[in-house]
């Protein structure tokens, strides 16, 4: 049972009805499927233990899922580099770059940030190369940056984060200025004060939605 069966068992489970909705949802960017969340789930649980075993990441694999058209593909892929994410080395954040910059999209870069994180957590000389994402011209990589320490807690790298965040106020972006909310709300359960801090020193600069999304639990505290 190689990863290759699972590429073959995705096709056979193929459902055009399913298809049209998910699509809708992606606004017509992506050609699916149709196999939800739920089919892919399981499907993974058959493959990914025993890839785990290999402790070798197959980019063979992850190129030939990110060249195929239909979206599920990136999604294997995706959820497949995030299940060996602990045999990550300082060469595959290029890697990582090249799939987050192509058939970009929330769904997948929103996969990608936290594996991203897992390896510069392990590896913090990256952390300047993740400062240099936070300025890129393009937008997902931008998204990656800051979100790539999510569930991080007190394990956050603060300075790291003010800096992302700081490169990233003033935005029209409704991803960015999404981003920001969601890595300061996230933030904000292990450090309010912070957060609140953080907020009413650069308020100007930053949108009302991210405001509101970075403000959700601080009214608790």
């Amino acid at each position: 049972m190689s990863l290759t069966d699972l590429l073959v068992e995705l096709e056979a489970a193929k459902d055009s009805k399913k298809a049209g909705p998910m699509e809708a949802y992606m606004r017509h960017q992506f050609f699916f499927l149709g196999i939800a969340a739920p089919e892919r789930n399981a499907l993974y649980k058959k493959y990914f233990p025993k890839a785990k075993k290999t402790k070798i990441i197959d980019w063979n694999f992850v190129d030939t899922c990110w060249r195929k058209e239909p979206r599920e593909y990136q999604y294997v892929a995706a959820n497949y580099l995030k299940a060996m994410q602990s045999y990550l080395t300082e060469n595959d954040l290029p890697k990582l770059e090249r799939l987050v910059v192509t058939k970009s999209w929330w769904d997948t870069v929103d996969i990608l940030d936290r594996v991203v994180g897992s390896l510069v957590y392990e590896k913090q000389e990256l952390e300047k190369i993740i400062l240099q994402w936070s300025l890129s011209d393009n937008i997902w990589l931008r998204r990656v940056a800051i979100d790539h320490q999510l569930l991080r807690k007190e394990k956050t790298n603060v300075q790291l984060l003010e800096k992302i965040l700081l490169h990233n106020l003033n935005q029209t972006e409704f991803f960015i200025n999404k981003a920001i909310g969601w890595a300061l709300r996230d933030y904000s359960k292990t450090n309010p004060a912070w957060v609140a801090c953080f907020i009413e020193k650069n308020k100007e600069r930053m949108t009302e939605l991210t405001i509101k999304e970075a403000s959700k639990y601080l009214s608790h505290h």
